[in-house]
């Protein structure tokens, strides 16, 4: 959880700078479920990916 949460922070910044950077720097309206979108999303998909690597890795131990 740890790891996908840094994944998220970093990516999630990256993709509000890309997307609405614009829109802060000029003091216009933010769309704030935007904003929450691309935290969580990249945090599915790294605690997704995360856990079938786990799974993969247990499957190929036993």
């Amino acid at each position: 959880m740890i790891n996908a949460f840094r994944v998220s922070l970093v990516v999630g910044i990256l993709l509000n700078a890309i997307n609405q950077g614009t829109q802060f720097i000029n003091g216009l309206d933010i769309i704030w479920g935007q904003v929450v979108l691309n935290f969580v999303v990249p945090y599915c998909v790294a605690s997704y990916s995360a856990a079938m690597n786990d799974i993969e890795s247990r499957n190929n131990d036993g």
